[in-house]
């Protein structure tokens, strides 16, 4: 078993390899003079369980194609199994055709993964769960719900409830609120535009209650914090909020610091190093989450107890 990591996140990929008593593998990840990726292997792969570990985030295309030329080294190198561990699967938004003309480019990220040579993949809370479904080789998808839930637990927080920030976000809510056991609410809002909110309306009481609202991303930030002065509005008393994937593009920090949610609770599936500053946000790590589930793949064993 040997783990490999592009540039993306470093810093997670030691750490996952120092949660089970490993170094990261020797490799050259780097770019020529023009800006072509450069990928060299340099220590012998024939016949082991490869790991190749990288989020395809900003800048997503450099980190997408790092991780692509190392497969293929890997594969050519004479890998027994190579595993794409992508904590932050990018392009994950673009799940399907809601517009006319537009590509479906989380399939064409999982074709290129497979035609590379990767023979299985780990990642972490996709946007859509039936993303798994783009790939004809096994897809482990990890939850970082277990993370989050657990460091809710410890704050023991009293009148504790359970909201989306929007509908789509029900399926989630359900799984932190029987966990929790608590109660749920549902925020629903109909928009007039792609930035624009024309109504919203709460099913549900959130008055003088504490509010987690857990979503599997946040980006800009929009929905959220409208979701928050929503709910302030209803009488909620403090709002945390946990999403594994902190993007935080544009002004959402701004947004964020400005807004009335007490604490955004991340993990560090993307690097966050920018983002330990700020009062407001919190980073939890899954690095030890990873790394059992990869002593789980290596050994063959199941990884549902993850789950837990």
């Amino acid at each position: 078993m040997i783990i490999f990591s592009g540039n993306s996140n470093l810093k997670l990929a030691s750490a996952v390899a120092h949660s089970i008593g490993m170094k990261l593998g020797d490799a050259l990840v780097g770019k020529f003079p023009e800006g072509e990726v450069r990928i060299k292997i340099n220590e012998n792969v024939r016949g082991k369980d490869v790991f190749v570990m990288q989020s395809t985030c900003a800048p997503a295309n450099d980190n997408l194609m790092e991780m692509l030329a190392m497969i293929d080294a890997l594969k050519r190198a004479s890998a027994k199994r190579i595993t794409a561990v992508l904590p932050f699967y990018g392009y994950a938004r673009q799940d399907r055709k809601d517009q006319p003309r537009v590509p479906i480019t989380a399939k064409l990220v999982a074709n290129l993964l497979t035609v590379a040579g990767a023979n299985r993949v780990l990642t972490m809370d996709l946007h859509a769960g039936q993303i798994q479904g783009f790939f004809d080789i096994p897809v482990d998808h990890l939850l970082a719900a277990p993370v989050f839930i657990n460091y809710f637990r410890k704050k023991k927080l009293e009148n504790m409830i359970i909201s989306t920030s929007d509908i789509g976000g029900i399926k989630l809510a359900w799984y932190f609120a029987e966990r929790l056991n608590t109660e749920l609410v549902i925020v629903d809002k109909k928009r007039s535009g792609p930035e624009s909110v024309e109504a919203m309306h709460l099913i549900g009481d959130v008055k003088g209650k504490n509010v987690i609202i857990p979503d599997d991303m946040i980006a800009t930030g929009g929905t959220l914090v409208q979701a928050a002065k929503f709910l302030k509005a209803k009488g909620a008393k403090d709002i945390y909020a946990c999403m594994t994937h902190g993007l935080f593009s544009g002004t959402a920090v701004e947004k964020i610091s400005e807004s009335p949610i007490k604490e955004v609770v991340v993990t560090d599936t993307i690097p966050q190093d920018a983002r330990k500053e700020v009062k407001k946000i919190k980073v939890l790590s899954v690095a030890e989450l990873f790394g059992e589930a990869l002593v789980r793949i290596h050994e063959e064993k199941t990884i549902s107890q993850l789950f837990k």
